[in-house]
């Protein structure tokens, strides 16, 4: 990262010589502005391609507004906010949004609100009371910027970033900026709200004149306001063939300043909307309402009424880090898709937070581009699923299985677990707790097993296979307590247990690539329990006949390297893989030389790929390129769609997370608990190891590990994390499977002790309480 030096900033930022404004380059370079060359996902020119086949008025692929730059990462018009939204973005389809506020002596200001603490750190800087003002009728506290010099502004108050989920390591990085200081970076296209006409005029400053002062200096694309008036005011005088005039729906029960009329009810009056303006700036819960439930309900004819009328239609409020529709299953590609591909309408734009992410969305991801058929010339990493879809159905149900294949996975995997009287079938793990609802039925049958786990569980083995089909299956919820992130909620207990030999069937009758079969705890239940788990998954396979076949791949994977040991004598062709769970960073050659001992391949957690610190990458590991020097294949796991599982690095998009493992590590296979999001990607034709990038409408580049923490002022970086250790060649092998023996009888086996009862109750408690919070109205069945 290079500092540019004085006169670069001047160059950058040269302001007009009639501005009035006191924000110079000196002041930039005393708040160590930097603009490093960024390596991030990149277009490298415009689609060829027009979608003028859906119903968009303008016929063309629709624009991406960024609100402030990339204001999902840095604060709101900040310059590295603008410049990486530049950066990631289609030759003349990037728009920089600006909100206008403006100074005590008129100038202009790009900043959230007129609050000046929402958005910066003023209340640090010029510490005072509150005000108290009557904006467009509502009364409204905080420090406003009509009541500072832009001179104090510029030269002592910096930007901070206004969503608290969002980076705050940048706050105080960067001054306020100017409107000037926008239009000075040369975006292609600018765009300039305005707001609180009104307001403005109470403290004698006009918003109409400042607007006509900088169109005449300034290349201002488009002038939107959710003030009627102001827009009628600017109509007769506007170049229209320069400048576009939008009119900006706020929430639907709000009240328009100069109709008095809410803007849901204005909504049904486009026809004297098209009057005064070009176009309209909508939520888009106006185009796809979102219902009490969180799902998306069916499309309003909203954008096909104003393209009738010759208005033109962009879409606000696309954030990756909100919470959307669960239909889109927490990946933001989807839903910028269901307004720009829908098979009826496109919108003419969208405004998001995360500019790349929309770029790909329109460039990459629609149905005309990318159907899902592999590219040619292009390797793809297998898509191997984590419990079917479990991130959409609960997980190795029929349904979450059915969900994986219709999505485009590869390889299912089932995860083998024993009932009491033996059958076979597939669950994450023993543990009944988190996949079912075994806590209401079988409280009683709560135990601790530190050999396996170190809470307490209600296992697999404890029941019978009648017990469990007694039960109904349960998505997990990994970030619900943290986040309140749920997972698809109407369908929380949806579908049916699956026996292993049920589940080896249905690989076969649907014709899958592979199937993957998890082996866990061999050892316990052979000792413990007096349960053959390996001599249940030999048989079911020879009876399913995948020992006699080629024509489907078969997977075992375990973290024991006995049962591997077995496997590889009994089924030789059979592709064996071992789990190392624990972090490392580095795997010495003398441990690879004993995994190559038993395994082919290797599932290693993402961590022990790239080191993340505080939600930021930081650093690489060696063991993928050490692992790959042996010529062991890598699968790497577990991917989630949920933006609170992402580092800031990704955008809150997982996609963008698959394409770092994918094509800057080139790893052999993702397991997911999503497969349609990893699926997508292996298939999007604009992934940077296409043979000929000139055909390629956009390339993603992987994000450079550890850039956004190098941008991270000195004094603001966190601890960095102690090194991983290494992985251990002692810990690699295993000691050979014990015999199966029928568990003891006596009374010390059949009872738990009272302390074991007491915590049970206590978790039970527990996940009551979880439930009553995040669903007051719900049923008594845990979700966790």
């Amino acid at each position: 990262m290079q500092t540019l030096a004085r006169s670069e900033v001047g160059n950058l930022l040269d302001h007009q010589s009639n501005s009035g404004v006191a924000h110079n380059a000196e002041v930039l370079i005393g708040h160590s502005i930097v603009l490093p060359l960024l390596r991030l996902c990149t277009a490298q020119r415009p689609p060829e391609t027009s979608m003028a086949h859906l119903e968009s008025y303008a016929g063309e692929e629709p624009i991406v507004i960024a609100r402030g730059g990339l204001s999902g990462v840095f604060p709101e018009s900040s310059p590295f906010a603008n410049q990486m939204a530049l950066a990631s973005g289609l030759h003349n389809k990037t728009v920089l949004y600006c909100n206008l506020q403006l100074t005590k002596d008129g100038i202009g200001l790009c900043l959230t609100d007129l609050r000046l603490q929402n958005s910066t750190n003023i209340e640090d800087i010029f510490p005072q009371p509150h005000k108290h003002y009557n904006v467009n009728g509502k009364i409204i506290n905080g420090l406003f910027s009509v009541d500072f010099m832009s001179e104090d502004l510029f030269n002592r108050v910096d930007m901070i970033q206004n969503i608290f989920s969002r980076p705050s390591v940048y706050d105080g990085t960067w001054p306020v900026a100017a409107v000037e200081d926008v239009v000075r970076i040369k975006p292609s296209r600018f765009w300039l709200n305005v707001e609180y006409e009104a307001f403005y005029a109470e403290h004698n400053l006009s918003v109409s004149s400042y607007l006509q002062k900088a169109l005449r200096l300034m290349a201002i694309n488009y002038v939107s306001s959710s003030e009627i008036g102001l827009l009628r005011g600017l109509s007769g005088s506007v170049n229209k063939g320069r400048t576009k005039l939008i009119f900006r729906f706020l929430e639907a029960n709000e009240t328009e300043p100069t109709t008095k009329k809410t803007y849901g009810a204005l909504a049904q009056e486009l026809a004297m909307i098209k009057s005064f303006a070009s176009g309209i700036l909508i939520r888009k819960e106006y185009i796809w309402p979102i219902g009490p439930d969180k799902y998306v309900q069916p499309a309003t004819s909203l954008v096909m009424d104003a393209h009738k009328l010759g208005l033109e239609v962009y879409a606000s409020g696309f954030a990756n880090d909100a919470m959307v529709g669960y239909n889109y299953s927490y990946d933001p590609i989807r839903e910028y898709l269901q307004y720009v591909d829908n098979g009826q309408f496109a919108v003419d734009g969208v405004l998001s937070d995360f500019s790349p992410t929309a770029f790909q969305a329109i460039a990459c991801y629609s149905s005309f581009r990318n159907t899902g058929k592999a590219q040619p010339g292009v390797k793809e990493a297998l898509v191997i699923s984590s419990n079917g879809a479990s991130g959409d159905f609960p997980g190795s149900t029929d349904v979450a299985y059915q969900r994986a294949i219709d999505d485009g996975a590869d390889v299912i995997d089932c995860s083998v677990q024993l009932s009491k009287d033996g059958v076979a079938l597939c669950m994450n793990m023993a543990d009944l707790l988190t996949t079912t609802t075994a806590i209401t039925a079988f409280s009683d049958r709560t135990t601790t097993i530190p050999e396996l786990q170190p809470q307490v569980g209600i296992f697999s083995f404890d029941l019978t296979w009648a017990e469990i089909l007694s039960l109904k299956p349960q998505i997990t919820n990994p970030f619900m307590a943290s986040s309140g992130l749920a997972r698809n909620p109407a369908f929380k207990n949806k579908g049916n247990f699956v026996t292993l030999p049920d589940f080896l069937e249905f690989a076969k009758a649907k014709a899958v690539s592979g199937i993957m079969i998890n082996i866990q705890n061999a050892a316990y239940l052979a000792s413990k329990k007096g349960l053959d788990m390996m001599g249940s998954i030999a048989t079911a396979l020879s009876n399913a006949t995948f020992d006699k076949q080629s024509t489907q791949q078969v997977f075992i994977r375990s973290d024991d390297t006995s049962v591997l040991s077995i496997f590889k004598a009994k089924f030789p062709k059979f592709i064996r893989v071992i789990t190392v769970d624990s972090k490392i960073g580095d795997a010495p050659n003398n441990a690879l030389e004993e995994i190559k001992r038993y395994a082919q391949a290797v599932a290693i957690p993402r961590a022990s790929i790239i080191e993340v610190t505080n939600y930021f990458t930081t650093g690489l590991t060696k063991v993928v390129s050490e692992m790959k020097a042996s010529n062991l294949s890598i699968f790497v796991y577990v991917m989630r769609n949920e933006y609170v599982s992402l580092a800031f690095d990704y955008y809150a998009q997982p996609s963008l997370e698959i394409a770092t493992y994918v094509d800057y590590f080139h790893v052999d296979g993702i397991i997911t608990e999503f497969p349609k999001t990893a699926k997508q990607y292996m298939t999007c034709p604009c992934r940077p190891t296409q043979p000929d990038l000139n055909v390629a409408p956009y390339i993603i580049l992987p994000p450079e590990i550890g850039l956004l923490m190098s941008m991270v002022p000195s004094e603001a970086k966190p601890p960095t994390d102690p090194p991983l250790p290494p992985l251990d060649a002692g810990d690699v092998v295993d000691p050979p499977l014990p015999p199966v023996t029928a568990p003891s009888t006596g009374p010390a086996a059949a009872t738990r002790s009272a302390a074991v009862s007491n915590v049970a109750n206590l978790y039970l408690s527990l996940l009551l309480v979880v439930v009553s919070f995040f669903h007051p109205h719900s049923t008594p069945i845990i979700n966790t």
